[in-house]
């Protein structure tokens, strides 16, 4: 017998007939398999972390990646942030560089972010899980399934999000966003590969902010 999902309740309460899908139950038993067999990240009880740091009503900002990091150490359940004793990869190392351009002040790089999902930052990955060395291993599974069900129940419920769109991949996972509703902002994704193709000097951070300001809510402290 399968034991219930830990995921935050607030959740729960959006996604719980996605958790009773047969979909879900076939991934669960993937994932698992997965875990027994070899090395998988993040650790299992960091899976659902992007939910439980961040409480559906307290979302103000959704950012979407697409997979885990898949190097030992670096996956902490949060897209693009490592644990604060691992190098920043790449791609954050551009988030930082393309933050502090924008704010125009240095500002805190430990590479967590968990400071970020406690403002209601939702660090959204697509795939929730990976194996070691193997991108994109956990994709096609059931995963962008589970993970559109979150964002779509934003898009629906909520009002004056900021949706942030970094890339072609996290583009058409953002396609149904309710534009009417939300702050839809979209660029080039932060990888070198891609950077100064339109993410570097984006600006999406201090946009965020005005529009929140405007609707009369805190800004986050990046």
């Amino acid at each position: 017998m399968n034991k219930p999902v830990q995921i935050d309740e607030s959740w729960k309460l959006r996604l719980g007939a996605e958790l009773e899908q047969p979909y879900f139950g076939a991934l669960r038993h993937f994932v698992r398999e997965e875990y027994a067999r070899g090395k998988v990240y993040p650790p299992a009880k960091q899976i659902f972390r992007a939910f439980d740091e961040c409480p559906f009503d307290a979302v103000e900002v959704v950012i979407l990646g697409q997979d885990p990091y898949h190097g030992p150490g670096q996956a902490n359940g949060l897209c693009f942030a490592v644990g604060c004793d691992i190098a920043p990869p790449p791609s954050l190392q551009n988030i930082f560089k393309e933050l502090e351009a924008d704010l125009g002040r240095k500002v805190s790089r430990d590479p967590d972010l968990s400071r970020w999902a406690r403002q209601g930052v939702l660090l959204l990955n697509a795939t929730l899980t990976v194996r070691e060395s193997a991108a994109g291993s956990h994709q096609g599974k059931g995963w962008e399934r589970f993970t559109d069900a979150a964002v779509q129940a934003l898009s629906r419920e909520r009002e004056g999000l900021v949706f942030l769109l970094w890339g072609n991949y996290a583009r058409q996972k953002g396609a149904g966003v309710d534009r009417s509703k939300h702050l839809v902002l979209e660029c080039a994704h932060p990888s070198p590969l891609s950077a100064r193709n339109g993410f570097f000097g984006c600006r999406h951070f201090s946009k965020a902010n005005a529009y929140l300001e405007s609707r009369e809510r805190a800004p986050i402290d990046w």
